[in-house]
């Protein structure tokens, strides 16, 4: 299960990014922003980890259930969310542990480009969703792959890893590069729609310390780093 790897170190990730540029002002406002009207549906977290967009989806009226797989990021997700929302050790290359049409909504927030299998998790989620419900999911945005890494095939789905500092501790995280054509084959082959693109610009109350200098500037708008989808089956 990859993400019993975040056991060693989920104090400090969660320390870490519930206040950083790229989770808290950059990904977990794009992902409610895609999510759409939450109020009163019932909305899947998969791989919520500590648990910071479970808390801001239930805060705009969902019904949350979360899963992840590493343990100590759920007893994190237990504290910031109390006992009203079912959190559940799950691995998201195993089959989930619900019914048929159970979500109105998933939201699967930088969990994908963990896994080098696509097929098993987008089949898992489009079972789990309803009729008319919607996959709401960020990735690595392929192209900052190939603008980092120029020698490597952009086009070959393969394996990488990289250091990583989570206020004291270091660690290595190994992701899975894919091209933007596989994944929209992968979303195809599942029997999903792409209903939305997205390549959002930070929040607007983003503290400017933290902004790169070319938008603070006004010279550019946005950044690349992170890739969002919205699937209807």
């Amino acid at each position: 299960m990859f993400a019993d790897h975040y056991d060693s170190f989920a104090a400090a990730y969660d320390a870490e990014n519930t206040s950083s540029l790229l989770n808290t002002y950059y990904n977990h406002p794009a992902m409610v922003d895609l999510a759409g009207d939450v109020a009163g549906l019932q909305v899947l977290d998969a791989g919520c980890g500590s648990g910071p967009l479970t808390a801001a989806l239930r805060s705009a009226g969902a019904v949350m259930t979360g899963i992840d797989g590493s343990p100590e990021m759920l007893a994190t997700a237990r504290r910031r969310l109390g006992d009203d929302v079912p959190l559940h050790v799950a691995d998201l290359a195993e089959p989930l542990p619900f019914a048929d049409d159970a979500f109105d909504v998933v939201v699967c927030s930088l969990v994908l480009h963990y896994l080098e299998d696509w097929d098993a998790p987008l089949a898992e989620f489009r079972r789990v969703l309803r009729p008319g419900g919607r996959l709401v999911l960020s990735v690595n945005h392929p192209t900052v792959f190939a603008h980092l890494r120029p020698t490597e095939d952009y086009f070959a789905v393969h394996r990488f890893s990289d250091e990583f500092r989570f206020g004291d501790q270091e660690a290595t995280l190994t992701f899975w590069h894919r091209p933007l054509h596989a994944m929209f084959d992968a979303f195809r082959g599942a029997g999903f729609a792409v209903s939305a693109v997205a390549e959002p610009a930070p929040a607007p109350d983003t503290p400017v310390e933290l902004l790169p200098p070319r938008i603070v500037s006004g010279e550019r708008s946005r950044f690349l780093s992170f890739l969002y989808f919205v699937l209807t089956p």
